[in-house]
């Protein structure tokens, strides 16, 4: 910097008030030194008087005294800037000002000030430089008082409402913009003035008097200001307009939200909704999703956009309000919708266009038809104000339209509110054909939900089993043909095959019905028999009730009439093995050496035809033996259609020997049947197992009271031995309340008996035929809670009958139900 910018730069900047003065003689030696001088340098009085001012200055500077001195005395004084160095050795940047000092007494010929510029790069400010920065700034800057009453403004302020500066002398900011929220923003300034701390940032969003109908943004940061004694005087603060960088940030966070929310499930009105609620009230405070019936039923509507005389039902599948209940809609969700023809909505729904109007004549007729006949509405009753209408478009395709009401904010929609508008629709339009494509592919299997053959068969330590099934219908691999496995109370199991009449999808859904209906029964706990006769009176009188027109779930059940079911519980802690079959083979059994046989097994009639009752047969089973369910389309494809020939083609594909079950049962369906059968095929191969005697216990206990308490203990002490202990205290108290049962209120013998097995069974039979009923007692009742305390602690519990009486039970699974 040059000499005679130094000069002005000192000139300008120098404040007297805060200058550090020293004394200096003619030839530049320090004959004064100030306190302030030692703050300043550090240098002692009786360090620096005496000594040439270049000796506290940096090198490049003290080369610069003599002709320094040497041009006060030709000019009379002198001022800019030199760079000190202290006492301490650091570089200190420093104004400086040297005048005469004629007047004082002793050597002293020149009076030195000294100013420091601390952290600025070379540049200090006049009052008149800062004037004029502030007064032209772009950024509005004001200064409020202790009562937070105008002091000073610049003339940027008045953009943001308030008039120019000498209006709002005096003033608060409530005076001067009654609309705007002046408390938040003088809560700010309160903060700043008692806290000192300066508040940078803070962005304020609401309508300016400046643009009362458009929502505006303001960026705004205070500064508290003190006198010399750290004093609060008033607060600085500025304001900035980030409207558009905060209207941006709002559409890319509805958009964001969009994608998060929007097309979370495969439901077209769901998707449709969740596109109206995201929309409020982020742009509008009114939404409504119409879309085309077809589009509902998961229809694939013409490509492009409709004709004229095309046909457009819609039904108002999603609307949202920032109201309760959405009293502007004049039409429910569900419903149709009507538009009268040349209205915009029509227009935009055949255009594929979108539509906006910043001002709705508030005495128009709503567009909309009430949907109950209801005189229509105008405008101005909704007190809706403007619109926006967006076609839902995907791949072409014309699925509806979307409707954007404002009714709180008095903003108009603009364009760039049409534009984020579309983007949102657009983005809800691939979600809504998504889910169209899926709807119409969910109705198409609606009915095969339930025909379904189990994926995976349940896990049980009873049987070890393997299936296999070959649908006659290849192309939709669907069938009569079914197998299930049901896992039982006391770790006993149940064993299922059937085939219902017929082919492909009805006979799929047919049979899907009655293996559901047989699970049902199965939960009974039922003898097989009694299962069997329970599922032909339900076919029987479905068939009854069917005149011919029903559909649904009874119609699906009629279908079955003549179906064949062969039903086996098999009971891992004996061995033994129950079975009852209507209308189809008997099961063979896979001895464990190797040897095949046939269960001599009384045949019902196919379920729904009527005839004699069906009748069960027992026997044992020795672990490893395989029983082998099969539906009679493993039998076929022979030439040889007696009885015998069949089951000798049988007995010789079971002899086979294979490394594991599943291997064997491929192996015998693909040695019976053709790769094209012409009858459906299921084989279900279960091999037993049967629980060691380390897996059960069970004890003979008296009818009597205090035999409660020895029951609960023995169960103790087993559980101990299993290793169980865990499960200790819910086990006391099922045995507790069991046992109790059993004494109060059956007769003949009791029996207590544990099972460990992928889950731990508790049993308690007794002689009674009565089953026990849950109750749900008041608080004031003394008891009833027994059964209701077992229900809570275990994860399922009942009851079945057997010829001498009746077993309760209760099953934990093998962790502590507490946890």
């Amino acid at each position: 910097m040059g000499t005679h910018e130094e000069q002005g730069v000192a000139r300008q900047g120098f404040d007297v008030a805060d200058a550090v003065p020293l004394l200096l003689d003619a030839q530049g030696l320090v004959t004064g030194w100030t306190r302030g001088a030692e703050r300043l340098l550090a240098y002692a009085a009786s360090e620096a008087v005496g000594k040439s001012v270049a000796e506290l200055l940096s090198s490049e500077d003290a080369a610069r005294v003599p002709g320094l001195i040497e041009r006060c005395g030709r000019e009379g004084g002198w001022a800019g800037l030199l760079t000190a160095l202290r006492a301490d050795r650091a570089r200190l940047r420093l104004n400086v000002r040297i005048t005469s000092a004629l007047d004082t007494q002793g050597p002293s010929r020149w009076l030195v000030l000294l100013s420091e510029l601390a952290d600025a790069p070379g540049w200090d400010m006049s009052r008149d430089t800062l004037e004029q920065m502030v007064a032209r700034s772009p950024v509005g800057i004001a200064i409020v008082d202790t009562d937070l009453r105008y002091v000073w403004s610049n003339a940027a302020l008045g953009r943001f409402g308030g008039g120019p500066p000498p209006h709002r002398l005096g003033l608060r900011l409530a005076d001067i913009q009654p609309g705007l929220d002046s408390e938040s923003i003088e809560a700010q300034m309160r903060q700043v003035l008692a806290t000192g701390e300066a508040i940078v940032g803070y962005e304020h969003v609401g309508h300016a008097r400046s643009a009362p109908l458009r929502e505006t943004a303001h960026m705004m940061s205070f500064t508290r200001l003190d006198d010399g004694h750290g004093h609060p005087t008033g607060v600085y603060y500025t304001v900035e307009d980030v409207t558009d960088r905060h209207r941006a940030r709002q559409r890319l966070a509805l958009l964001d939200r969009a994608g998060e929310h929007i097309g979370r499930t495969l439901d077209i009105t769901r998707t449709a909704q969740e596109l109206a609620e995201v929309a409020v009230p982020g742009l509008a405070d009114l939404v409504t999703v119409d879309l085309l019936e077809s589009v509902l039923r998961g229809g694939e509507p013409a490509s492009g956009p409709p004709r004229d005389d095309d046909p457009m039902p819609l039904r108002r599948a999603g609307q949202r309000s920032l109201l309760e209940s959405v009293p502007e809609a004049v039409v429910a969700i569900g419903e149709r919708v009507r538009y009268p023809t040349g209205s915009p909505p029509l227009r935009s729904l055949r255009t594929a266009r979108s539509w906006r109007e910043e001002k709705l004549d508030p005495l128009a007729e709503a567009w909309a038809e009430h949907a109950r006949g209801g005189q229509a509405a105008i405008f101005l009753e909704l007190g809706l104000h403007s619109v926006m209408i967006v076609p839902i478009c995907a791949r072409g395709v014309t699925l509806g339209l979307t409707t954007f009401f404002r009714r709180h904010r008095q903003e108009p929609f603009e364009e760039d509110d049409l534009h984020l508008a579309e983007d949102l629709v657009s983005r809800a339009a691939v979600c809504v054909d998504n889910a169209r494509r899926y709807t119409r592919e969910r109705d198409a299997a609606l009915v095969l939900q339930r025909s379904l053959l189990p994926h995976r068969l349940p896990e049980q330590e009873a049987v070890e089993v393997s299936a296999c099934y070959r649908p006659a219908d290849e192309l939709t691999g669907l069938g009569g043909d079914w197998y299930d496995v049901i896992p039982l109370s006391g770790a006993r199991v149940a064993l299922v095959v059937g085939e219902v009449p017929g082919h492909g999808i009805d006979a799929a859904a047919a049979m899907g019905q009655l293996r559901t209906a047989v699970r049902t029964l199965a939960a009974l706990d039922l003898p097989p028999e009694e299962v069997l006769a329970h599922l032909d009176d339900l076919v029987a009188r479905s068939a009854r009730e069917d005149g011919g027109d029903t559909d649904g779930e009874e119609a699906a059940v009629a279908q079955s009439v003549g179906s064949g079911c062969v039903y086996v519980v098999y009971d891992p802690v004996d061995g033994a093995c129950t079975m009852a079959a209507a209308g189809h083979p008997a099961p063979a059994v896979v001895m464990p050496d190797g040897s095949v046989a046939f269960v001599d097994l009384p045949q019902g009639p196919p379920l729904g035809v009527g005839g004699p009752p069906f009748e069960s047969v027992e026997l044992a089973l020795a672990a490893g033996s395989t029983l082998a369910l099969h539906t009679d389309g493993l039998l076929a494809g022979g030439v040889d259609w007696t009885m015998d020939a069949d089951r000798n083609r049988l007995r010789q594909a079971l002899e086979g020997r294979t490394t594991s079950l599943d291997l064997h049962c491929r192996t015998v369906v693909d040695a019976l049947v053709p790769a094209r059968p012409h009858d459906d095929v299921a084989l279900l191969m279960a091999r037993t197992r049967v629980l060691g005697t380390e897996q059960v216990a069970d004890w003979d206990l008296p009818a009597d009271p205090a035999a409660v308490a020895d029951a609960r203990k023995t169960a103790s002490r087993q559980l101990a031995e299993w290793g169980l202990e865990e499960l200790a205290f819910t086990t006391e108290l099922v045995v507790s309340e069991l046992v109790t049962n059993a004494i109060r209120y059956a007769t003949g013998p009791i029996r207590l008996r544990l099972i460990r097995e992928r889950a731990l069974f508790c049993e308690v039979y007794d002689g009674g035929a009565t089953a026990p009923h849950l109750r749900h007692p008041r608080t004031t009742d003394e008891g009833g809670r027994g059964l209701l305390l077992v229900s809570q602690f275990t994860q399922q519990w009942g009851t079945r009958f057997v010829p001498e009486g009746k077993i309760i039970w209760a099953e934990q699974p093998l962790t502590d139900p507490l946890a």
